[in-house]
């Protein structure tokens, strides 16, 4: 596979921590490798914010699994190119998974391009989304 993306990030999401790993160098190299584990808390996302940042990442992927990646989305929005996977197309060979081999996975596939976005609406619509759900219930 030909690496397309030289700073790229995986993400692996769940309800109390979010699993990073950060792929980088130059394209033509087997990159290296930085992985560290964050709580979902605000004060958590945005110490993994600055840690991209830090890492100097351009682009960010997560998978679609539930809704545990909307409060991610919104503090990484405006500040990374975030891609948002769905789980089915980015399945990991079965077998011993681990929540860093998952990270690590999601970064390899997003620096060599192979991996498709779903659509993610603008914050208004998003805004407006959850406005209505919440008003029906």
């Amino acid at each position: 596979m030909e690496a397309m993306i030289e700073r790229c990030a995986g993400l692996d999401v769940h309800q109390e921590t979010v699993v990073a790993c950060v792929l980088f160098g130059p394209l033509d190299k087997k990159p290296k490798t930085s992985i560290e584990t964050f709580s979902t808390t605000t004060t958590g996302l945005l110490a993994l914010s600055d840690w991209l940042a830090t890492h100097q990442v351009s682009d960010v992927v997560m998978e679609s699994t539930g809704v545990y990646w909307k409060p991610i989305w919104n503090i990484l929005e405006g500040s990374f190119h975030l891609v948002l996977a769905n789980a089915r197309h980015v399945k990991n060979v079965p077998g011993r998974k681990t929540d860093v081999k998952d990270a690590e996975w999601l970064a390899k596939l997003l620096r060599c391009g192979l991996i498709e976005s779903n659509f993610v609406p603008p914050e208004d619509i998003r805004d407006l989304r959850d406005l209505t759900r919440y008003r029906k219930s």
